[in-house]
């Protein structure tokens, strides 16, 4: 049976030192707020892409004199 591997250490992705379990993935509340007011801010964004139609009436439209 193969003996179970501790955990690679983690650095905080704010500033680099080591995480702290009450934090994690953080080393501090201090980064831990830090990444929360740049999500807050719009600094991180999820990419969207975004439809070529999307502001158009989506009802085809109609032949001339159809009416």
């Amino acid at each position: 049976m193969a003996e179970p591997t501790s955990a690679p250490s983690s650095s905080c992705p704010i500033c680099g030192k080591p995480t702290d379990p009450p934090f994690k993935p953080f080393c501090s509340k201090r980064c831990r707020d830090v990444d929360l007011n740049r999500w807050l801010s719009g600094v991180y964004a999820v990419p969207v892409k975004e439809e070529e139609n999307e502001d158009e009436d989506p009802t085809p439209p109609t032949a001339p004199g159809s009416e």
